[in-house]
């Protein structure tokens, strides 16, 4: 970052506005996983600790905290889009969050990634708006290899398969992703036969908050990565499949 530009201190109970969390409820945490649906966070925190604790919810940002290992780890729900993952980074950055791994569901749209398929995304096509308040659109939304290489090593000791590339990352979840099964049916000009271009440019699924994660986390010197679990396949049907939760 530019030297001249310092990062903000905040006090050690000082609840930030959006998250309602602050330094001292982290306990020392400084990685978050972030799944969007605040229904997920409980789940996936008593996965990881029986004995996880709920210590916030505020907006569409619900937290626990859990123990893995002798480590405490953060999880927190971020919503649908760009905006409120920018605002979740903003806000966990000044309490003490340095590592956020966005842990998702995703459309595939290419005919070899199958219904409940794990897809890590190596970077992100930025058809966000949320990224271009932060950098210009020439800056690649790129994952940290670190962070995304230590995903892989899990996947391969789990016996996982996994998926790694490119994600289309968009604003909206109808026109942004050329879907017609919208109240209206219509996709404006600029999104119409994106999604055939995405694909033939080996694009493998669209979601709404890996660019401006990617973003945002490079141009603050953090760490981020996304891991998604495939439950539309948009080769056979628009519709998600509920039942595709488990990674094959």
């Amino acid at each position: 970052m530019n030297g001249n530009i310092k990062n903000k201190q905040v006090s050690e109970t000082e609840k930030l506005y959006h998250i309602g969390l602050s330094a001292a409820d982290l306990q020392g945490a400084d990685t978050a996983i972030l799944p969007g649906d605040p229904g997920r966070v409980e789940c996936l925190a008593k996965m990881l600790d029986a004995k996880a604790e709920h210590i916030g919810k505020s907006r569409e940002y619900t937290s626990y905290l859990a123990t893995v290992g002798r480590v405490n780890v953060l999880l927190c729900s971020t919503g649908m889009g760009g905006p409120s993952v920018g605002i979740a980074i903003e806000e966990l950055a000044m309490v003490g969050i340095k590592k956020f791994i966005r842990v998702g569901t995703t459309g595939s749209i290419q005919e070899k990634i199958d219904l409940g398929c794990l897809l890590l995304s190596t970077g992100a096509v930025r058809l966000d708006g949320t990224s271009s308040h932060y950098a210009p659109i020439e800056y690649p939304a790129i994952a940290d290899f670190e962070s995304s290489q230590q995903i892989v090593s899990a996947a391969c000791r789990l016996n996982l398969s996994l998926n790694t590339g490119i994600t289309a990352s968009s604003d909206t979840f109808y026109p942004g992703q050329e879907r017609y099964d919208s109240y209206s049916g219509y996709v404006p000009k600029k999104f119409q036969k994106t999604l055939e271009e995405w694909r033939k440019l080996n694009v493998m699924n669209f979601e709404m908050e890996s660019s401006a994660l990617f973003t945002i986390c490079s141009i603050f010197g953090l760490k981020a990565a996304c891991l998604c679990v495939v439950v539309a396949k948009r080769t056979d049907s628009e519709f998600a499949d509920t039942e595709a939760s488990l990674p094959r």
